[in-house]
This record gives structure tokens, C-alpha cells and sequence, in this order.
């Protein structure tokens, strides 16, 4: 069951990702911190390891030493923001830019004010 929530978490933010060009942290670690219960460390740890295929490799290294990385959680997400990145780009190809600003200003908003309101 975890697996598929895992995968659909990487789903999303690889749409969001197509969508708006974002890192997946901007997803990600809110979710595993809020949705997941993981620390901030492990969230950042683990965004890292699902990042690995183009960045991040030896920074979640050091994080998994640490033992702040959920490997196998992190593989699901990956297949996940995959297939999500190529649907979230093919989605918003028609929208004009200044749709598209404001969309992705109020993503950002409510992300900032749920990580300075949350617990």
C-alpha cells in the first residue's frame, strides 16, 4: 500500500515538475514531512536519493551514512516523478506565460505558508 502512495507522490510532483520546472524538493519534502511523517532530515535525504539519476548523488550519500535516506521509499517516488514529469509537461504546453506565472506563484504561496503555518 505504501509503495503506491510512494509512487503516487512521485506522480504528482513530476506533473508539478512538468508543470511549472520546479525541483522536486518544492513537493516532495513538505509531503514526506507532512503526509509521511519522515523528519526534515530523512525528507531531505531521501528527495535526494530520488534525485540521484541527475543530481544529488554524492550529497544523499552523505545523508544515507547518516541514515536519513528511506531507499526504498525513494525508488517508488522516482518512477513516479518519471512518468509524472512527462504528463506535467505535456499538460500546460498550451497555457500562456502569464497564466503561468501566477500559477506557479500561488503553488508557491500556499506551499511557503503551510510550511511556516504547519506544525
Amino acid at each position: 500500500m505504501n509503495q503506491i502512495l510512494y509512487l503516487g507522490l512521485g506522480l504528482i510532483a513530476g506533473i508539478f515538475s512538468g508543470i511549472f520546472g520546479i525541483g522536486g524538493g518544492v513537493i516532495l519534502i513538505p509531503a514526506m514531512v507532512y503526509l509521511f511523517g519522515l523528519s526534515q532530515l530523512q525528507a531531505q535525504g531521501t528527495t535526494l536519493a530520488v534525485m540521484i539519476p541527475p543530481i544529488g548523488l554524492l550529497a544523499a550519500w552523505r545523508y544515507w551514512q547518516s541514515g536519513n535516506v528511506k531507499i526504498s521509499m525513494a525508488g517508488f517516488i522516482c518512477l513516479g516523478f518519471l512518468f509524472g514529469g512527462l504528463i506535467g509537461a505535456n499538460l500546460i504546453q498550451g497555457v500562456p506565460d502569464p497564466m503561468l506565472k501566477k500559477l506557479f506563484g500561488v503553488f508557491l504561496l500556499l506551499v511557503s505558508l503551510r510550511m511556516i503555518l504547519g506544525k
